[in-house]
Protein backbone atom coordinates (compact mmCIF):
# COMPACT_ATOMS: atom_id res chain seq x y z
CA UNK A 1 0.00 0.00 0.00
CA UNK A 2 1.49 3.16 -1.40
CA UNK A 3 0.70 6.38 0.95
CA UNK A 4 -0.84 9.29 -0.73
CA UNK A 5 -0.27 12.68 0.84
CA UNK A 6 -1.38 16.03 -0.80
CA UNK A 7 2.03 16.49 -2.02
CA UNK A 8 1.96 13.43 -3.79
CA UNK A 9 -1.68 13.43 -5.16
CA UNK A 10 -2.53 14.02 -8.63
CA UNK A 11 -2.42 18.21 -8.75
CA UNK A 12 -5.91 17.73 -10.29
CA UNK A 13 -7.54 16.61 -7.32
CA UNK A 14 -6.15 19.63 -5.24
CA UNK A 15 -6.91 22.51 -7.59
CA UNK A 16 -10.36 21.05 -7.60
CA UNK A 17 -10.23 21.46 -3.55
CA UNK A 18 -9.19 24.84 -3.87
CA UNK A 19 -11.93 25.92 -5.96
CA UNK A 20 -13.64 29.20 -4.37
CA UNK A 21 -17.15 27.86 -4.97
CA UNK A 22 -16.64 26.01 -1.85
CA UNK A 23 -14.81 28.32 0.26
CA UNK A 24 -14.97 25.94 3.66
CA UNK A 25 -13.43 23.22 1.30
CA UNK A 26 -10.76 25.60 0.57
CA UNK A 27 -10.19 27.12 3.61
CA UNK A 28 -9.49 23.24 5.34
CA UNK A 29 -7.48 22.33 2.51
CA UNK A 30 -5.43 25.39 2.90
CA UNK A 31 -5.22 24.83 6.60
CA UNK A 32 -4.85 20.84 7.02
CA UNK A 33 -2.97 19.62 3.57
CA UNK A 34 -0.80 22.98 3.04
CA UNK A 35 0.07 23.85 6.08
CA UNK A 36 -0.70 27.69 5.51
CA UNK A 37 -1.14 29.57 8.91
CA UNK A 38 -4.13 31.15 10.39
CA UNK A 39 -3.27 34.35 9.66
CA UNK A 40 -2.28 33.48 5.86
CA UNK A 41 -4.19 36.45 3.59
CA UNK A 42 -5.59 33.30 1.41
CA UNK A 43 -6.72 31.08 4.63
CA UNK A 44 -8.49 34.32 6.01
CA UNK A 45 -10.32 35.29 2.77
CA UNK A 46 -11.16 31.77 2.62
CA UNK A 47 -12.78 31.91 5.88
CA UNK A 48 -14.50 34.91 5.28
CA UNK A 49 -16.04 33.56 2.22
CA UNK A 50 -17.46 30.36 4.33
CA UNK A 51 -21.01 32.46 4.93
CA UNK A 52 -21.41 33.94 1.57
CA UNK A 53 -21.14 31.56 -0.51
CA UNK A 54 -21.19 27.50 -0.87
CA UNK A 55 -22.84 24.55 1.50
CA UNK A 56 -22.89 27.30 4.82
CA UNK A 57 -24.34 29.90 2.32
CA UNK A 58 -27.40 27.47 1.63
CA UNK A 59 -27.56 26.39 5.13
CA UNK A 60 -28.20 29.85 6.76
CA UNK A 61 -30.33 30.74 4.02
CA UNK A 62 -32.94 28.70 5.31
CA UNK A 63 -32.55 29.51 9.29
CA UNK A 64 -35.13 31.47 11.39
CA UNK A 65 -34.49 35.24 12.28
CA UNK A 66 -34.66 33.46 15.91
CA UNK A 67 -31.67 31.28 15.05
CA UNK A 68 -33.00 27.86 14.99
CA UNK A 69 -34.25 25.82 12.11
CA UNK A 70 -37.16 23.85 11.50
CA UNK A 71 -39.59 24.34 15.00
CA UNK A 72 -37.96 26.34 17.83
CA UNK A 73 -39.76 23.95 19.86
CA UNK A 74 -37.40 20.92 19.36
CA UNK A 75 -33.81 21.73 18.26
CA UNK A 76 -33.34 18.08 17.71
CA UNK A 77 -36.17 16.56 15.46
CA UNK A 78 -36.97 16.36 12.70
CA UNK A 79 -33.91 14.18 12.10
CA UNK A 80 -31.57 15.23 10.20
CA UNK A 81 -32.68 18.91 9.72
CA UNK A 82 -33.39 20.09 12.84
CA UNK A 83 -30.88 22.40 14.86
CA UNK A 84 -28.52 20.60 15.79
CA UNK A 85 -27.79 18.32 12.60
CA UNK A 86 -27.07 21.65 10.88
CA UNK A 87 -25.27 23.30 13.87
CA UNK A 88 -22.66 20.45 13.49
CA UNK A 89 -22.41 20.90 9.76
CA UNK A 90 -21.63 24.58 10.23
CA UNK A 91 -18.98 23.82 12.68
CA UNK A 92 -17.37 21.55 10.74
CA UNK A 93 -17.68 23.72 7.74
CA UNK A 94 -15.61 26.36 9.93
CA UNK A 95 -17.92 29.08 11.40
CA UNK A 96 -17.78 30.13 14.98
CA UNK A 97 -19.40 32.24 17.09
CA UNK A 98 -18.05 35.44 15.75
CA UNK A 99 -20.86 34.32 13.03
CA UNK A 100 -23.95 35.90 15.15
CA UNK A 101 -26.19 33.35 12.80
CA UNK A 102 -24.26 30.38 14.54
CA UNK A 103 -23.56 32.02 17.86
CA UNK A 104 -27.61 31.84 18.51
CA UNK A 105 -28.28 28.07 18.19
CA UNK A 106 -25.46 27.60 20.26
CA UNK A 107 -26.41 29.82 22.98
CA UNK A 108 -29.88 27.55 22.41
CA UNK A 109 -27.95 24.56 23.25
CA UNK A 110 -26.12 25.61 26.08
CA UNK A 111 -28.91 27.37 28.20
CA UNK A 112 -30.86 24.62 26.96
CA UNK A 113 -30.15 21.21 26.39
CA UNK A 114 -27.20 21.50 29.69
CA UNK A 115 -28.29 18.57 32.26
CA UNK A 116 -26.94 18.89 36.33
CA UNK A 117 -24.86 15.34 35.47
CA UNK A 118 -22.97 17.67 33.31
CA UNK A 119 -23.93 15.98 29.91
CA UNK A 120 -26.41 17.34 27.20
CA UNK A 121 -29.91 16.31 26.45
CA UNK A 122 -32.93 16.75 24.91
CA UNK A 123 -35.18 19.05 27.50
CA UNK A 124 -37.90 16.49 27.42
CA UNK A 125 -36.13 13.77 28.25
CA UNK A 126 -36.78 11.27 31.06
CA UNK A 127 -33.81 9.61 31.45
CA UNK A 128 -32.01 9.50 33.93
CA UNK A 129 -28.41 10.39 32.73
CA UNK A 130 -27.31 12.51 29.49
CA UNK A 131 -27.48 10.86 26.37
CA UNK A 132 -24.12 9.86 24.79
CA UNK A 133 -24.09 10.86 21.08
CA UNK A 134 -25.97 14.55 22.25
CA UNK A 135 -23.06 15.15 24.08
CA UNK A 136 -20.38 14.39 22.20
CA UNK A 137 -21.62 15.62 19.32
CA UNK A 138 -22.20 19.26 21.84
CA UNK A 139 -19.09 18.99 23.36
CA UNK A 140 -17.28 18.93 19.78
CA UNK A 141 -19.57 21.30 17.70
CA UNK A 142 -19.42 24.12 20.67
CA UNK A 143 -16.05 23.87 21.36
CA UNK A 144 -15.42 24.73 17.61
CA UNK A 145 -18.04 27.14 17.31
CA UNK A 146 -15.85 29.05 19.71
CA UNK A 147 -17.15 27.74 23.54
CA UNK A 148 -14.25 25.51 24.63
CA UNK A 149 -13.82 27.76 27.93
CA UNK A 150 -17.40 27.58 28.67
CA UNK A 151 -17.95 25.26 31.94
CA UNK A 152 -21.01 23.84 30.61
CA UNK A 153 -18.90 22.38 27.42
CA UNK A 154 -15.97 21.27 30.45
CA UNK A 155 -18.18 19.74 32.32
CA UNK A 156 -19.63 17.55 29.02
CA UNK A 157 -15.96 16.25 28.38
CA UNK A 158 -15.95 15.54 31.81
CA UNK A 159 -18.97 13.39 31.69
CA UNK A 160 -17.61 11.73 28.73
CA UNK A 161 -15.19 10.54 30.88
CA UNK A 162 -17.47 9.50 33.73
CA UNK A 163 -19.41 7.62 31.63
CA UNK A 164 -17.00 5.85 29.78
CA UNK A 165 -17.41 2.14 29.78
CA UNK A 166 -15.00 -0.40 31.44
CA UNK A 167 -13.31 -1.47 27.88
CA UNK A 168 -12.52 1.57 27.28
CA UNK A 169 -15.71 2.80 24.68
CA UNK A 170 -19.28 3.90 25.03
CA UNK A 171 -22.56 3.32 24.38
CA UNK A 172 -25.72 5.36 24.47
CA UNK A 173 -27.76 2.61 25.92
CA UNK A 174 -26.15 2.69 29.25
CA UNK A 175 -28.39 -0.07 31.29
CA UNK A 176 -28.27 -2.55 28.46
CA UNK A 177 -24.83 -2.39 27.71
CA UNK A 178 -23.23 -4.53 30.35
CA UNK A 179 -19.91 -2.49 30.73
CA UNK A 180 -19.31 -3.18 26.58
CA UNK A 181 -18.58 -0.02 24.32
CA UNK A 182 -19.56 0.11 20.21
CA UNK A 183 -17.60 1.46 17.68
CA UNK A 184 -21.10 3.45 16.75
CA UNK A 185 -20.27 5.76 19.65
CA UNK A 186 -17.86 7.47 18.57
CA UNK A 187 -18.89 11.08 19.27
CA UNK A 188 -16.87 11.03 23.12
CA UNK A 189 -13.44 10.63 21.43
CA UNK A 190 -14.53 12.90 18.12
CA UNK A 191 -15.15 15.64 21.13
CA UNK A 192 -11.60 15.30 22.70
CA UNK A 193 -9.92 15.36 18.98
CA UNK A 194 -10.87 19.14 19.13
CA UNK A 195 -10.22 19.42 22.47
CA UNK A 196 -6.85 21.35 22.99
CA UNK A 197 -4.26 19.43 24.63
CA UNK A 198 -3.70 22.25 27.30
CA UNK A 199 -6.79 21.52 28.60
CA UNK A 200 -6.38 17.45 28.77
CA UNK A 201 -6.05 16.39 32.31
CA UNK A 202 -4.76 13.22 33.38
CA UNK A 203 -8.38 11.71 33.64
CA UNK A 204 -9.08 13.15 29.81
CA UNK A 205 -5.62 11.82 28.28
CA UNK A 206 -6.18 8.13 30.19
CA UNK A 207 -9.53 8.41 28.67
CA UNK A 208 -9.03 9.11 25.39
CA UNK A 209 -5.52 6.21 25.33
CA UNK A 210 -8.34 3.47 26.60
CA UNK A 211 -10.77 5.17 23.99
CA UNK A 212 -8.23 5.07 21.16
CA UNK A 213 -6.94 1.13 22.07
CA UNK A 214 -10.83 0.00 22.36
CA UNK A 215 -10.74 1.59 18.22
CA UNK A 216 -7.42 0.17 17.61
CA UNK A 217 -7.84 -3.24 18.80
CA UNK A 218 -10.52 -3.85 16.57
CA UNK A 219 -8.94 -2.46 13.42
CA UNK A 220 -11.89 0.72 13.61
CA UNK A 221 -14.39 -1.96 11.89
CA UNK A 222 -14.01 -5.48 13.36
CA UNK A 223 -16.79 -5.86 15.95
CA UNK A 224 -19.29 -8.50 15.82
CA UNK A 225 -20.85 -9.47 12.60
CA UNK A 226 -19.77 -7.29 9.06
CA UNK A 227 -21.72 -4.39 9.39
CA UNK A 228 -21.29 -2.95 5.42
CA UNK A 229 -22.57 0.72 6.64
CA UNK A 230 -19.24 1.12 8.19
CA UNK A 231 -17.64 0.55 5.25
CA UNK A 232 -19.23 3.04 3.06
CA UNK A 233 -18.03 6.81 3.26
CA UNK A 234 -20.81 9.45 4.17
CA UNK A 235 -21.12 13.32 4.82
CA UNK A 236 -22.80 14.65 6.91
CA UNK A 237 -22.23 11.76 9.20
CA UNK A 238 -24.76 13.64 12.23
CA UNK A 239 -24.28 10.10 14.94
CA UNK A 240 -23.62 7.40 12.33
CA UNK A 241 -19.87 5.98 12.21
CA UNK A 242 -17.90 4.45 9.38
CA UNK A 243 -14.39 3.68 8.95
CA UNK A 244 -13.30 7.50 7.64
CA UNK A 245 -14.72 8.53 10.40
CA UNK A 246 -12.53 6.34 12.81
CA UNK A 247 -9.59 7.21 10.85
CA UNK A 248 -9.91 11.25 11.13
CA UNK A 249 -10.92 10.39 14.65
CA UNK A 250 -8.06 8.29 15.42
CA UNK A 251 -4.91 9.78 13.64
CA UNK A 252 -6.36 13.57 15.32
CA UNK A 253 -5.42 12.29 18.36
CA UNK A 254 -1.97 11.10 17.93
CA UNK A 255 -2.18 7.64 16.71
CA UNK A 256 -1.29 8.21 12.85
CA UNK A 257 1.65 5.53 13.42
CA UNK A 258 -0.40 2.56 14.94
CA UNK A 259 0.11 -0.42 12.73
CA UNK A 260 -3.46 -1.95 14.11
CA UNK A 261 -4.82 0.81 11.10
CA UNK A 262 -2.84 -0.95 8.20
CA UNK A 263 -6.90 -2.82 7.29
CA UNK A 264 -8.40 0.84 7.43
CA UNK A 265 -5.90 1.98 5.74
CA UNK A 266 -6.17 -0.38 2.92
CA UNK A 267 -9.98 0.09 2.61
CA UNK A 268 -9.44 3.99 2.18
CA UNK A 269 -6.85 2.92 -0.91
CA UNK A 270 -8.89 0.54 -2.39
CA UNK A 271 -11.71 3.14 -2.50
CA UNK A 272 -9.99 5.98 -4.08
CA UNK A 273 -10.75 6.92 -7.44
CA UNK A 274 -8.38 6.37 -10.37
CA UNK A 275 -8.58 10.32 -10.64
CA UNK A 276 -7.42 10.39 -7.25
CA UNK A 277 -10.76 11.41 -5.29
CA UNK A 278 -13.29 9.83 -3.32
CA UNK A 279 -16.68 9.20 -3.87
CA UNK A 280 -19.46 9.83 -1.11
CA UNK A 281 -20.86 6.58 -1.18
CA UNK A 282 -23.99 7.08 0.82
CA UNK A 283 -26.40 9.87 2.59
CA UNK A 284 -27.63 8.68 6.48
CA UNK A 285 -29.76 7.12 7.14
CA UNK A 286 -27.89 4.31 5.82
CA UNK A 287 -30.45 1.78 4.57
CA UNK A 288 -28.46 0.52 1.80
CA UNK A 289 -27.37 -3.29 1.30
CA UNK A 290 -25.78 -4.83 5.02
CA UNK A 291 -27.60 -2.61 6.69
CA UNK A 292 -29.69 -5.19 8.64
CA UNK A 293 -32.71 -2.63 9.50
CA UNK A 294 -35.28 -0.25 8.40
CA UNK A 295 -37.28 2.26 9.56
CA UNK A 296 -39.43 5.27 8.25
CA UNK A 297 -36.50 7.07 6.79
CA UNK A 298 -36.03 10.87 8.01
CA UNK A 299 -35.38 14.09 5.91
CA UNK A 300 -32.28 13.68 4.40
CA UNK A 301 -29.88 16.29 4.36
CA UNK A 302 -26.75 16.31 2.12
CA UNK A 303 -24.18 18.48 0.66
CA UNK A 304 -23.41 16.78 -1.85
CA UNK A 305 -24.92 13.55 -4.36
CA UNK A 306 -24.00 10.11 -3.69
CA UNK A 307 -22.06 8.39 -6.00
CA UNK A 308 -20.06 11.42 -7.30
CA UNK A 309 -16.55 12.55 -5.79
CA UNK A 310 -17.11 13.94 -2.94
CA UNK A 311 -15.32 17.20 -1.98
CA UNK A 312 -15.47 16.70 1.68
CA UNK A 313 -14.93 13.08 1.43
CA UNK A 314 -11.67 13.66 -0.34
CA UNK A 315 -10.65 15.95 1.87
CA UNK A 316 -11.35 14.02 5.02
CA UNK A 317 -9.29 11.21 3.21
CA UNK A 318 -6.16 13.62 1.77
CA UNK A 319 -6.45 14.96 5.77
CA UNK A 320 -5.91 11.67 7.48
CA UNK A 321 -3.49 10.07 4.73
CA UNK A 322 -1.03 13.11 5.12
CA UNK A 323 -1.02 12.62 9.32
CA UNK A 324 -0.16 8.86 8.55
CA UNK A 325 2.59 10.09 6.06
CA UNK A 326 3.91 12.36 8.38
CA UNK A 327 3.91 10.13 11.39
CA UNK A 328 5.93 7.03 9.46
Amino acid sequence: MSIVTPMTSKPRTLDWLLEPSQPAVRYRTLLDLLGYSHDDQEVRRAHANIARKGWAQEILKSQRPQGYWESRNNLYRPKYSATIWRLIVLADLGLTKREPRVRKPCEMFLNEYHRPDGGFDTPSSDWSRSEHCLTGNLARTLTLCGYGDDPRVLSAFDWLVKNQMDDGGWHCFYERAYGRGTLDCWEGLSAFAVLPKRRWTRSIKRCVEKGAEFYLTRNLFKQGRPYRPWLRFHYPVHYYYDVLVGLDVITALGYASDKRLKPALQLLDRKCLPDGRWALDAVHPDLGIGAGYRFKAPRKFALEEPGKPSKWVTLTALRVLKRVGEAI
